[in-house]
């Protein structure tokens, strides 16, 4: 199980959509336009084939009080983040301090994916890693923590996080 998590709005389920599309086969000639998508009222689970059928658990950003009842059996998580959102930042930093201080995701392999690099008011992310200090948290954290720019509309590091998955889950044992 890999958990899929953030604030609200910040592109969760369009990645999803996206993966879903590339690990298919049907994202060969480009993703085409981004489909439709509505704000995640609860969970998604969404299988994605890469190699092995990896479950993705979409858990909507008004849930955060509850993610932990969805931590057990989880042995990845896609944190996500909106780079063209300041303001959310520093709520979204607090959310991925207690997910890396939870005891039961201490073996979670973590990718922590700044999206919407494609706005033109998105923070780099050196940027963004300065503004939550970021290196200082992954130093501190038990997780194999990784990074990653994505845009989920355009499907800019798409194949990179697909990729990860992969990795992540053909060597988990847990």
């Amino acid at each position: 199980m890999c958990l899929l998590l953030g604030a609200a709005g910040v592109g969760k389920t369009l990645l999803v959509k996206r993966l879903q599309k590339l690990s298919s086969g049907d994202g060969q000639d480009g993703l085409g336009d981004p489909p439709p998508t509505r704000p995640t009222v609860g969970t998604n689970l969404t299988d994605i084939v890469a190699e092995r059928k990896i479950t993705i658990r979409e858990l909507g950003g008004c849930m955060a009080p509850i993610w932990p009842s969805y931590y057990g059996n989880c042995h990845s998580l896609l944190f996500m983040l909106d780079a063209s959102n300041p303001t959310q930042l520093s709520a979204s930093c607090a959310h991925l301090l207690g997910l890396l201080s939870a005891e039961q995701l201490a073996e979670a392999s973590v990718l922590i994916l700044f999206n919407k690099i494609d706005l033109p008011c998105y923070m780099t992310t050196e940027e963004m890693k300065s503004l939550i200090r970021l290196p200082d948290i992954i130093a501190c954290a038990k997780q194999d923590v990784t990074t990653a720019e994505i845009s989920a509309r355009k499907g800019t590091g798409l194949a990179e996080v697909l990729r990860w998955l992969q990795n992540t889950h053909k060597t988990n044992s847990r």
